[in-house]
């Protein structure tokens, strides 16, 4: 579903990301750990088009983000760690907007609105404006407008970041059930029992390097992900 291969990205002289590759595929959560600075929202923002990169290739469902960006940006959603939102806007037309870009008929986002909303408790706040929202509301309102064109693959960058516990085991909820109709979901976090409990496979990155990868259990063997992390990270004493 994504396939980095050999991702590179520098800024003056220093690499940000570094002859990254992972291959995600259809139906797999895959976590995104490593400590602030070390890459992981650069291979985000270069993944959803956002950023150029140096070197390598990403692909999305087949999709090159260099020969076709806009044909993978239809296949794909991104959640930025603080969402950048038009705050002059409602909530509902927020939602109409995105919808309208990626083409989904009026039934299908009255009816997914309503689905999500419902469930989030946001529903009664979609005709205030998004200046008036919280950051959990704007988190959620973003969680929304990504789900409302059944992406093939959504990624999130710090996507538990505000949520209440309600809200978040309802967001593992979604992507799982975003992975069991195929899609994939490629997110960073720092919280590192939920993707210990939630991932099917994870990569670790430390100064731009992929360090380790793999499925959970080959990542972290009979040890708690968070212990593997710190020793690999030389933060363990």
């Amino acid at each position: 579903m994504l396939n980095i291969e050999n991702l590179t990205k520098t800024y003056g002289e220093k690499k940000a990301v570094d002859d990254l590759s992972i291959h995600i595929a259809p139906g797999e959560i895959y976590g995104f750990i490593g400590h602030n600075g070390a890459g992981k929202t650069t291979t985000l923002k270069a993944c959803a088009g956002i950023l150029q990169f140096d070197k390598g290739e990403i692909t999305i469902d087949g999709v090159s983000m260099k020969n076709d960006p806009i044909g993978c940006k239809k296949k794909m959603a991104y959640i930025q760690d603080n969402p950048e939102l038009y705050d002059y806007m409602t909530g509902l037309q927020y939602l109409d907007f995105v919808a309208d870009i990626y083409g989904v008929s009026i039934e299908e986002r009255k009816a997914k609105i309503h689905k999500y909303a419902s469930a989030f408790e946001l529903e009664k706040d979609l005709p205030a404006v998004i200046s008036s929202y919280s950051h959990g509301m704007k988190q959620k309102l973003a969680i929304i407008s990504a789900w409302i064109h059944s992406p093939k693959l959504i990624m999130m960058d710090e996507p538990f970041v505000g949520l209440d516990p309600k809200a978040a085991k309802l967001l593992k909820d979604m992507m799982r059930e975003i992975c069991d109709e195929g899609g994939a979901i490629f997110f960073s976090t720092h919280v590192l029992e939920v993707a210990e409990k939630l991932c099917d496979k994870v990569a670790i990155i430390k100064k731009g390097q992929l360090i380790r990868s793999g499925t959970m259990e080959e990542v972290k063997g009979d040890d708690s992900l968070e212990d593997v992390f710190l020793e690999l990270e030389g933060d363990k004493q």
